[in-house]
Protein backbone atom coordinates (compact mmCIF):
# COMPACT_ATOMS: atom_id res chain seq x y z
CA UNK A 1 0.00 0.00 0.00
CA UNK A 2 1.38 3.41 -0.98
CA UNK A 3 2.44 6.01 1.55
CA UNK A 4 3.86 9.51 1.42
CA UNK A 5 7.10 10.71 2.92
CA UNK A 6 7.28 14.44 3.59
CA UNK A 7 10.50 16.18 4.58
CA UNK A 8 9.90 19.61 6.18
CA UNK A 9 10.23 22.43 6.85
CA UNK A 10 10.17 24.42 3.62
CA UNK A 11 8.40 27.52 2.36
CA UNK A 12 6.29 26.96 -0.73
CA UNK A 13 7.06 29.38 -3.57
CA UNK A 14 6.03 29.67 -7.21
CA UNK A 15 2.74 28.96 -8.96
CA UNK A 16 0.27 26.10 -9.07
CA UNK A 17 -2.52 25.52 -11.57
CA UNK A 18 -5.85 24.26 -10.27
CA UNK A 19 -7.39 21.11 -11.76
CA UNK A 20 -11.01 20.52 -12.69
CA UNK A 21 -13.47 20.06 -9.86
CA UNK A 22 -14.12 16.51 -8.68
CA UNK A 23 -17.32 17.59 -6.94
CA UNK A 24 -18.63 19.17 -10.15
CA UNK A 25 -17.48 16.42 -12.50
CA UNK A 26 -19.13 13.55 -10.62
CA UNK A 27 -22.77 14.76 -10.87
CA UNK A 28 -22.17 15.90 -14.46
CA UNK A 29 -20.90 12.42 -15.36
CA UNK A 30 -24.00 10.95 -13.71
CA UNK A 31 -26.22 13.38 -15.65
CA UNK A 32 -24.72 12.14 -18.93
CA UNK A 33 -26.99 9.08 -18.50
CA UNK A 34 -29.90 11.34 -19.54
CA UNK A 35 -28.65 11.63 -23.11
CA UNK A 36 -28.39 9.18 -26.01
CA UNK A 37 -26.19 11.63 -27.89
CA UNK A 38 -22.40 12.10 -27.78
CA UNK A 39 -21.24 14.07 -24.75
CA UNK A 40 -17.70 15.45 -24.49
CA UNK A 41 -16.46 16.58 -21.09
CA UNK A 42 -13.20 18.50 -20.70
CA UNK A 43 -11.07 19.58 -17.72
CA UNK A 44 -11.82 16.40 -15.77
CA UNK A 45 -9.48 15.93 -12.80
CA UNK A 46 -7.36 12.80 -12.97
CA UNK A 47 -8.41 11.36 -9.60
CA UNK A 48 -9.67 8.01 -8.37
CA UNK A 49 -13.31 9.05 -7.88
CA UNK A 50 -13.55 10.07 -11.54
CA UNK A 51 -12.14 6.70 -12.63
CA UNK A 52 -14.66 4.95 -10.40
CA UNK A 53 -17.60 6.92 -11.82
CA UNK A 54 -16.43 6.18 -15.36
CA UNK A 55 -16.24 2.45 -14.51
CA UNK A 56 -19.75 2.70 -13.07
CA UNK A 57 -21.05 4.27 -16.30
CA UNK A 58 -19.29 1.61 -18.36
CA UNK A 59 -20.82 -1.12 -16.19
CA UNK A 60 -24.32 0.05 -17.16
CA UNK A 61 -23.50 0.20 -20.87
CA UNK A 62 -22.06 3.64 -21.61
CA UNK A 63 -19.37 3.61 -24.31
CA UNK A 64 -16.60 5.82 -23.01
CA UNK A 65 -13.29 7.05 -24.38
CA UNK A 66 -11.29 8.44 -21.48
CA UNK A 67 -8.04 10.35 -21.98
CA UNK A 68 -6.12 11.03 -18.78
CA UNK A 69 -3.51 13.00 -20.71
CA UNK A 70 -6.13 15.35 -22.14
CA UNK A 71 -8.30 15.30 -19.00
CA UNK A 72 -11.29 14.61 -21.21
CA UNK A 73 -13.94 11.98 -21.84
CA UNK A 74 -16.27 11.14 -24.74
CA UNK A 75 -19.51 9.41 -23.70
CA UNK A 76 -22.01 7.65 -25.98
CA UNK A 77 -25.25 6.13 -24.66
CA UNK A 78 -26.98 5.12 -27.90
CA UNK A 79 -27.93 1.64 -26.70
CA UNK A 80 -30.34 1.07 -23.81
CA UNK A 81 -28.44 1.22 -20.53
CA UNK A 82 -28.71 -1.12 -17.58
CA UNK A 83 -30.31 0.29 -14.45
CA UNK A 84 -28.15 -1.47 -11.86
CA UNK A 85 -25.31 0.17 -9.92
CA UNK A 86 -23.42 -2.42 -7.90
CA UNK A 87 -22.04 -2.09 -4.39
CA UNK A 88 -18.52 -2.85 -5.63
CA UNK A 89 -18.47 0.43 -7.57
CA UNK A 90 -20.61 2.64 -5.35
CA UNK A 91 -19.02 1.65 -2.02
CA UNK A 92 -15.96 3.91 -2.36
CA UNK A 93 -17.70 7.17 -3.22
CA UNK A 94 -20.73 9.05 -2.07
CA UNK A 95 -21.52 10.32 -5.58
CA UNK A 96 -22.55 6.85 -6.77
CA UNK A 97 -26.09 7.54 -5.56
CA UNK A 98 -26.36 10.28 -8.21
CA UNK A 99 -27.02 7.72 -10.95
CA UNK A 100 -30.39 7.04 -9.30
CA UNK A 101 -32.04 10.23 -10.60
CA UNK A 102 -31.07 9.90 -14.27
CA UNK A 103 -31.90 6.17 -14.38
CA UNK A 104 -35.40 6.89 -13.08
CA UNK A 105 -35.82 9.87 -15.40
CA UNK A 106 -34.85 7.96 -18.53
CA UNK A 107 -36.02 4.40 -17.80
CA UNK A 108 -38.41 4.57 -14.85
CA UNK A 109 -36.57 2.06 -12.69
CA UNK A 110 -33.26 1.60 -10.90
CA UNK A 111 -31.43 -0.65 -8.47
CA UNK A 112 -28.61 1.30 -6.85
CA UNK A 113 -26.39 0.41 -3.90
CA UNK A 114 -26.55 2.76 -0.95
CA UNK A 115 -23.37 4.87 -1.07
CA UNK A 116 -20.00 4.74 0.64
CA UNK A 117 -17.07 7.19 0.66
CA UNK A 118 -15.13 8.72 3.53
CA UNK A 119 -16.13 7.78 7.08
CA UNK A 120 -17.02 11.30 8.13
CA UNK A 121 -20.66 10.83 9.06
CA UNK A 122 -23.88 8.96 8.43
CA UNK A 123 -24.97 11.01 5.39
CA UNK A 124 -28.40 9.40 4.88
CA UNK A 125 -30.19 9.46 1.53
CA UNK A 126 -33.71 9.89 2.91
CA UNK A 127 -34.02 13.42 1.49
CA UNK A 128 -33.13 12.07 -1.98
CA UNK A 129 -35.74 9.32 -1.78
CA UNK A 130 -38.59 11.31 -0.23
CA UNK A 131 -38.08 14.07 -2.79
CA UNK A 132 -38.02 11.59 -5.71
CA UNK A 133 -41.27 10.13 -4.36
CA UNK A 134 -42.93 13.50 -5.02
CA UNK A 135 -42.05 13.05 -8.71
CA UNK A 136 -43.90 9.72 -8.69
CA UNK A 137 -41.17 7.29 -7.60
CA UNK A 138 -41.90 4.25 -5.41
CA UNK A 139 -38.95 2.82 -3.53
CA UNK A 140 -37.75 0.38 -0.91
CA UNK A 141 -34.35 -0.47 0.54
CA UNK A 142 -33.44 -4.16 0.69
CA UNK A 143 -30.03 -5.62 1.60
CA UNK A 144 -28.27 -2.29 1.09
CA UNK A 145 -29.83 -1.54 -2.30
CA UNK A 146 -32.39 1.06 -3.28
CA UNK A 147 -35.07 -0.48 -5.50
CA UNK A 148 -36.94 2.34 -7.19
CA UNK A 149 -39.47 2.59 -10.01
CA UNK A 150 -42.23 4.77 -11.38
CA UNK A 151 -45.40 3.43 -12.99
CA UNK A 152 -45.48 6.34 -15.41
CA UNK A 153 -43.06 9.01 -16.61
CA UNK A 154 -41.79 11.17 -13.74
CA UNK A 155 -44.11 14.11 -13.19
CA UNK A 156 -43.06 17.61 -12.18
CA UNK A 157 -43.90 18.83 -8.67
CA UNK A 158 -43.19 21.55 -6.16
CA UNK A 159 -40.58 20.27 -3.74
CA UNK A 160 -39.06 22.03 -0.77
CA UNK A 161 -36.06 20.29 0.73
CA UNK A 162 -36.42 20.00 4.55
CA UNK A 163 -32.77 21.00 4.88
CA UNK A 164 -30.02 22.01 2.50
CA UNK A 165 -28.50 18.93 0.87
CA UNK A 166 -25.98 19.03 -1.97
CA UNK A 167 -26.56 15.45 -3.08
CA UNK A 168 -30.35 15.60 -2.93
CA UNK A 169 -30.35 18.89 -4.86
CA UNK A 170 -28.18 17.33 -7.57
CA UNK A 171 -30.25 14.14 -7.83
CA UNK A 172 -33.53 16.06 -8.09
CA UNK A 173 -32.16 18.51 -10.67
CA UNK A 174 -31.07 15.60 -12.86
CA UNK A 175 -34.29 13.60 -12.40
CA UNK A 176 -36.56 16.63 -12.95
CA UNK A 177 -34.81 17.49 -16.21
CA UNK A 178 -36.86 14.82 -18.01
CA UNK A 179 -39.99 14.87 -15.83
CA UNK A 180 -43.28 15.78 -17.49
CA UNK A 181 -44.28 19.38 -16.85
CA UNK A 182 -42.60 21.79 -14.47
CA UNK A 183 -40.71 21.15 -11.24
CA UNK A 184 -39.91 23.85 -8.69
CA UNK A 185 -37.16 23.00 -6.20
CA UNK A 186 -36.77 25.28 -3.19
CA UNK A 187 -34.28 25.41 -0.32
CA UNK A 188 -31.67 24.10 -2.77
CA UNK A 189 -27.97 23.90 -2.11
CA UNK A 190 -26.26 26.60 -4.20
CA UNK A 191 -22.65 25.43 -4.28
CA UNK A 192 -20.80 26.48 -7.47
CA UNK A 193 -20.64 22.79 -8.42
CA UNK A 194 -24.44 22.65 -8.47
CA UNK A 195 -24.56 25.72 -10.71
CA UNK A 196 -22.03 23.96 -12.96
CA UNK A 197 -24.38 20.96 -13.15
CA UNK A 198 -27.28 23.25 -14.12
CA UNK A 199 -25.11 24.92 -16.77
CA UNK A 200 -24.15 21.53 -18.20
CA UNK A 201 -27.74 20.27 -18.43
CA UNK A 202 -28.81 23.53 -20.08
CA UNK A 203 -25.85 23.19 -22.46
CA UNK A 204 -27.22 19.86 -23.76
CA UNK A 205 -30.79 21.13 -24.06
CA UNK A 206 -32.23 21.30 -20.56
CA UNK A 207 -34.57 24.06 -19.44
CA UNK A 208 -33.51 25.04 -15.93
CA UNK A 209 -33.62 28.52 -14.44
CA UNK A 210 -32.79 30.02 -11.07
CA UNK A 211 -35.84 32.03 -9.96
CA UNK A 212 -34.57 32.81 -6.47
CA UNK A 213 -31.42 32.49 -4.40
CA UNK A 214 -32.24 28.86 -3.51
CA UNK A 215 -35.08 28.14 -5.93
CA UNK A 216 -34.99 26.43 -9.33
CA UNK A 217 -37.66 26.06 -11.99
CA UNK A 218 -37.17 23.07 -14.28
CA UNK A 219 -39.21 22.39 -17.42
CA UNK A 220 -38.79 18.74 -18.33
CA UNK A 221 -37.61 17.84 -21.84
CA UNK A 222 -37.85 14.56 -23.77
CA UNK A 223 -34.35 14.39 -25.20
CA UNK A 224 -30.92 16.01 -25.02
CA UNK A 225 -28.56 17.08 -27.77
CA UNK A 226 -24.88 16.41 -28.49
CA UNK A 227 -22.47 18.93 -27.01
CA UNK A 228 -19.21 19.44 -25.15
CA UNK A 229 -18.64 21.05 -21.79
CA UNK A 230 -15.65 22.11 -19.67
CA UNK A 231 -15.76 21.32 -15.94
CA UNK A 232 -15.22 24.23 -13.54
CA UNK A 233 -11.97 24.45 -11.49
CA UNK A 234 -11.76 22.84 -8.06
CA UNK A 235 -12.34 25.46 -5.36
CA UNK A 236 -11.40 23.03 -2.58
CA UNK A 237 -8.06 22.29 -4.20
CA UNK A 238 -7.50 26.05 -4.58
CA UNK A 239 -8.33 26.62 -0.91
CA UNK A 240 -5.99 23.80 0.09
CA UNK A 241 -3.03 25.37 -1.74
CA UNK A 242 -3.83 28.79 -0.30
CA UNK A 243 -3.64 27.29 3.19
CA UNK A 244 -0.48 25.37 2.24
CA UNK A 245 1.19 28.67 1.36
CA UNK A 246 -0.06 30.24 4.57
CA UNK A 247 1.04 27.45 6.88
CA UNK A 248 4.57 27.34 5.37
CA UNK A 249 4.87 31.15 5.31
CA UNK A 250 5.30 30.86 1.56
CA UNK A 251 4.70 33.03 -1.48
CA UNK A 252 2.34 31.38 -3.93
CA UNK A 253 0.34 32.20 -7.05
CA UNK A 254 -2.81 30.13 -7.62
CA UNK A 255 -3.74 29.94 -11.32
CA UNK A 256 -6.93 29.07 -13.16
CA UNK A 257 -9.52 29.83 -10.47
CA UNK A 258 -12.16 32.54 -10.24
CA UNK A 259 -11.54 34.22 -6.85
CA UNK A 260 -15.26 35.00 -6.51
CA UNK A 261 -16.19 31.36 -5.90
CA UNK A 262 -13.92 31.19 -2.83
CA UNK A 263 -14.58 34.68 -1.54
CA UNK A 264 -15.54 33.44 1.94
CA UNK A 265 -12.31 31.47 2.28
CA UNK A 266 -10.21 34.40 1.05
CA UNK A 267 -11.94 36.81 3.44
CA UNK A 268 -11.28 34.49 6.39
CA UNK A 269 -7.62 34.06 5.47
CA UNK A 270 -7.27 37.84 5.23
CA UNK A 271 -8.99 38.21 8.59
CA UNK A 272 -6.46 35.95 10.30
CA UNK A 273 -3.50 37.82 8.85
CA UNK A 274 -2.70 36.66 5.31
CA UNK A 275 -1.89 39.06 2.49
CA UNK A 276 -3.92 38.09 -0.56
CA UNK A 277 -4.36 39.81 -3.92
CA UNK A 278 -6.76 38.67 -6.61
CA UNK A 279 -6.95 39.13 -10.36
CA UNK A 280 -9.30 37.66 -12.98
CA UNK A 281 -8.22 34.02 -12.58
CA UNK A 282 -5.22 34.45 -10.28
CA UNK A 283 -4.86 34.55 -6.50
CA UNK A 284 -1.58 35.66 -4.92
CA UNK A 285 -0.92 34.84 -1.28
CA UNK A 286 1.99 35.82 0.97
CA UNK A 287 2.35 34.00 4.28
CA UNK A 288 3.61 35.37 7.57
CA UNK A 289 4.25 34.28 11.15
CA UNK A 290 1.48 36.30 12.74
CA UNK A 291 -1.66 34.19 12.44
CA UNK A 292 -4.66 35.52 14.36
CA UNK A 293 -7.14 33.29 16.14
CA UNK A 294 -10.72 32.97 14.95
CA UNK A 295 -14.04 31.34 15.83
CA UNK A 296 -15.96 29.97 12.86
CA UNK A 297 -18.40 27.28 11.82
CA UNK A 298 -18.73 25.26 8.65
CA UNK A 299 -21.96 25.81 6.74
CA UNK A 300 -23.48 25.35 3.28
CA UNK A 301 -22.26 27.64 0.50
CA UNK A 302 -21.59 30.55 0.63
CA UNK A 303 -20.42 29.71 4.16
CA UNK A 304 -17.05 28.20 5.05
CA UNK A 305 -16.86 24.69 3.48
CA UNK A 306 -16.57 21.57 5.59
CA UNK A 307 -14.10 20.28 2.97
CA UNK A 308 -11.56 22.90 4.11
CA UNK A 309 -12.13 22.55 7.84
CA UNK A 310 -9.23 20.13 8.46
CA UNK A 311 -6.79 22.22 6.42
CA UNK A 312 -7.72 25.45 8.20
CA UNK A 313 -7.31 23.73 11.56
CA UNK A 314 -3.64 23.09 10.73
CA UNK A 315 -3.14 26.80 10.04
CA UNK A 316 -4.92 27.82 13.25
CA UNK A 317 -2.45 25.65 15.17
CA UNK A 318 0.03 28.43 14.31
CA UNK A 319 -2.10 31.14 15.96
CA UNK A 320 -1.00 32.68 19.25
CA UNK A 321 -4.40 32.22 20.92
CA UNK A 322 -7.24 29.70 21.09
CA UNK A 323 -9.44 29.25 18.02
CA UNK A 324 -12.75 27.38 17.83
CA UNK A 325 -14.15 25.53 14.84
CA UNK A 326 -17.74 24.27 14.92
CA UNK A 327 -18.43 21.48 12.41
CA UNK A 328 -22.06 21.91 11.36
CA UNK A 329 -22.18 19.61 8.31
CA UNK A 330 -20.82 16.19 9.34
CA UNK A 331 -20.85 14.70 12.82
CA UNK A 332 -17.63 12.73 12.52
CA UNK A 333 -15.16 15.03 10.82
CA UNK A 334 -12.53 15.52 13.52
CA UNK A 335 -10.66 12.24 13.00
CA UNK A 336 -7.57 14.15 11.89
CA UNK A 337 -7.32 15.76 15.34
CA UNK A 338 -5.70 12.73 16.99
CA UNK A 339 -3.00 12.59 14.31
CA UNK A 340 -2.32 16.34 14.50
CA UNK A 341 -1.99 16.04 18.28
CA UNK A 342 0.59 13.29 17.76
CA UNK A 343 2.57 15.88 15.80
CA UNK A 344 2.48 18.33 18.70
CA UNK A 345 -0.83 20.15 18.20
CA UNK A 346 -2.94 21.00 21.22
CA UNK A 347 -6.51 20.43 20.06
CA UNK A 348 -9.47 19.29 22.15
CA UNK A 349 -12.88 18.35 20.81
CA UNK A 350 -16.26 18.48 22.50
CA UNK A 351 -19.25 17.46 20.45
CA UNK A 352 -19.10 19.32 17.16
CA UNK A 353 -16.53 21.85 18.39
CA UNK A 354 -12.74 21.77 18.18
CA UNK A 355 -10.69 24.02 20.44
CA UNK A 356 -7.28 24.76 18.92
CA UNK A 357 -4.82 26.11 21.47
CA UNK A 358 -2.25 27.40 18.99
CA UNK A 359 1.49 28.07 19.38
CA UNK A 360 2.24 24.71 17.76
CA UNK A 361 5.59 23.67 16.34
CA UNK A 362 4.72 20.51 14.46
CA UNK A 363 6.96 17.46 14.93
CA UNK A 364 7.59 14.80 12.30
CA UNK A 365 5.80 11.52 12.96
CA UNK A 366 4.34 8.41 11.35
CA UNK A 367 0.66 9.07 10.64
CA UNK A 368 -2.52 7.36 9.45
CA UNK A 369 -4.91 9.15 7.08
CA UNK A 370 -8.61 8.63 7.82
CA UNK A 371 -10.41 10.42 4.99
CA UNK A 372 -9.79 12.58 1.92
CA UNK A 373 -9.49 16.03 3.52
CA UNK A 374 -7.84 14.67 6.67
CA UNK A 375 -5.13 13.20 4.43
CA UNK A 376 -4.20 16.55 2.95
CA UNK A 377 -4.31 18.27 6.35
CA UNK A 378 -1.59 15.88 7.53
CA UNK A 379 0.53 16.83 4.51
CA UNK A 380 0.13 20.52 5.39
CA UNK A 381 1.28 19.89 8.95
CA UNK A 382 4.17 17.74 7.72
CA UNK A 383 5.36 20.53 5.41
CA UNK A 384 6.15 22.63 8.50
CA UNK A 385 7.70 19.86 10.61
CA UNK A 386 11.44 19.27 10.63
CA UNK A 387 12.45 15.74 9.67
CA UNK A 388 10.55 12.97 7.87
CA UNK A 389 6.83 12.49 8.30
CA UNK A 390 5.28 9.31 6.88
CA UNK A 391 1.58 9.31 5.98
CA UNK A 392 -0.06 5.93 5.51
CA UNK A 393 -3.35 4.98 3.77
CA UNK A 394 -3.10 7.73 1.19
CA UNK A 395 -5.61 6.02 -1.10
CA UNK A 396 -8.06 8.50 0.43
CA UNK A 397 -5.93 11.33 -0.94
CA UNK A 398 -5.90 9.89 -4.45
CA UNK A 399 -9.70 10.13 -4.57
CA UNK A 400 -9.68 13.91 -4.78
CA UNK A 401 -6.29 15.57 -5.46
CA UNK A 402 -4.69 15.37 -8.88
CA UNK A 403 -0.91 14.84 -8.93
CA UNK A 404 -0.52 16.39 -5.50
CA UNK A 405 3.09 15.28 -5.00
CA UNK A 406 4.10 16.62 -8.41
CA UNK A 407 2.37 19.96 -7.81
CA UNK A 408 3.88 20.31 -4.34
CA UNK A 409 7.39 19.42 -5.54
CA UNK A 410 7.09 22.05 -8.25
CA UNK A 411 6.56 24.74 -5.59
CA UNK A 412 9.35 23.60 -3.30
CA UNK A 413 8.08 20.72 -1.15
CA UNK A 414 10.25 17.68 -0.50
CA UNK A 415 7.70 14.91 -0.84
CA UNK A 416 7.72 11.45 -2.38
CA UNK A 417 5.43 8.46 -2.76
CA UNK A 418 6.69 5.10 -1.55
CA UNK A 419 5.05 1.83 -2.59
Amino acid sequence: MDKLEVFGARKLKGSVRISGSKNAALPILAASILSNQKIILKNLPNVKDIETMIKLLESIGSVIKYSKKKNSVIIKNKNKLKTFASYNLVKTMRAGILVLGPMLARYGNAKVSTPGGCSIGVRPIDIHLKSLAKLGVNYKIVDGYVYAHSKKKLKGAKIRFPKISVGATENLIIASSMAAGTTVLSNCAIEPEIKDLVNFINCIGGKIKWIGKRTLRIHGVNYFKENEYSIMPDRIEAGTYLIAAAVTEGDLKILGINPNIIKTEIDILKKIGLKIKTEKEIIKILGNKNIKNINLKTSPYPGFPTDLQAQLMVLLCKSKKISIISEEIFENRFMHVAELNRMGAKIKTKGNKAFIEGNTNFRAAELMATDLRASVSLILAALTAKGKTTINRIYHLDRGYEQIEKKLRKIGANIRRVS
